[in-house]
């Protein structure tokens, strides 16, 4: 049995399908990525199984709709950004059985964008969600943090003493530390805040078939960011004992991004000899997907905070969009894990399937 790469194009004014094909070895992991059909009629799918030398299945740029203050426009041309024909509600889609979660990033502002995509993950009813930091801007502050947090998700923070509601019985949201999260005393307000496991800066849990490794990507960490340091050993460790049927690891700043921020070196770990099917990311205000060492890599900072542009494009980076903010959903099974991105309008931007062979 051969591995195969198909894409397939719709032209906008013919809406003919055409495809190519190509064989090479298999491997036991595989990963099947969408672009769902999301501006002008245009429709790219791309199907493939996981390989090191993976070629890139899409450009997948979308410029801005107008340039983010902080970096530059995309790099390279793309479709138009205008109100596609063919969206599809993330209220109505009939997403597949398994374990849900949603993942944010760069959402703490408490902007009507913020707002929305919460809204959005609502609409995901998911079981948990985790966020990719920034939690709480400008500065990580006490007195801002519930506006900016539990006021779109008390209903997920378990042990909550805010003023939005009651909270959750179980805790069902699980932070990473962001830049943001520790400019104020250093982030005293966010631990005081939530209730999480381990020493709550970086922690691991398991829920359904995935192990969560939630890591803390900041300079301020006391025990290190790089691959050398005691929480890199620690995630090694850990990832070395997990039983799930998949392994993600979640922080904020990105190891490879195309984004303003760039990639962080300190961040580069071996996340594939460890075992880590996954990694997430956020710090640049975009959404991206690479695929680098085997390991899938996904930048999402499009949760309420301004949008930023692209400056180049990093090796390994396969898809790029920045024109609307959003949220993932994921639905894992011990055979198949599904993450979508999904725009606040309602738009499948892209989704990567992961599959365990047997």
């Amino acid at each position: 049995m051969g591995r195969f790469v198909s894409v397939s194009k719709r032209s906008v004014r013919s809406r003919m399908l055409g495809c190519a094909r190509l064989s090479l070895p298999i491997f036991p992991l595989s990963v099947r990525v969408v672009v769902w059909p999301c501006v002008l009629g245009l429709s790219l799918a791309v199907a493939c199984r996981r390989h090191i030398d993976e070629p890139p299945a899409s450009e997948g740029l979308q410029p801005a709709p107008h340039p983010a203050p902080s970096g530059p426009a995309a790099t390279a041309p793309g479709p138009s950004t205008a109100t596609p024909a063919l969206a599809v509600s993330a209220t109505t889609t009939a997403w597949p059985a398994g374990f849900r979660f949603a993942v944010i990033g760069d959402f703490g502002d408490a902007s009507p964008e913020a707002r929305r995509v919460s809204e959005l993950v609502h609409a995901f009813h998911p079981e948990i969600v985790i966020t990719v930091g920034d939690n709480n801007y400008p500065l990580g502050a006490a007195d801002t943090i519930d506006r900016n947090i539990g006021q779109f998700y008390s209903d997920f923070i378990g042990s909550y003493h805010g003023r939005y509601g009651k909270g959750a019985a179980e805790n069902r949201f699980f932070p990473a530390l962001g830049n943001h999260d520790w400019y104020s005393d250093d982030a005293k307000p966010y631990l005081d805040y939530f209730t999480l496991p381990g020493n709550e800066r970086y922690y691991a849990f398991s829920r359904g078939p995935v192990d969560f490794f939630a890591l803390d990507s900041d300079p301020h960490e006391p025990d290190g960011t790089n691959s050398e340091s005691k929480q890199a050993s620690w995630l090694k460790a850990e990832a070395a004992k997990a039983h799930g049927a998949w392994q993600l690891v979640y922080m904020h700043h990105p190891p490879y991004s195309s984004g303003p921020h760039g990639s962080t070196l300190e961040t580069e770990w071996p996340y594939h000899a460890w075992g880590i099917d996954l990694v997430l990311a956020g710090h640049d205000h975009t959404y991206e997907r690479a695929l680098i060492d085997g390991v899938t890599f996904l930048v999402n900072g499009l949760g309420g905070a301004h949008e930023y542009g692209f400056r180049g494009k990093v090796p390994g980076s396969l898809f790029r969009y920045q024109a609307e903010h959003g949220a993932q959903l994921a639905v894992a099974t011990k055979d198949e894990l599904r993450i979508t991105f999904v725009n606040v309008d309602g738009v499948h931007i892209d989704e990567v399937v992961l599959h365990h062979e047997h």
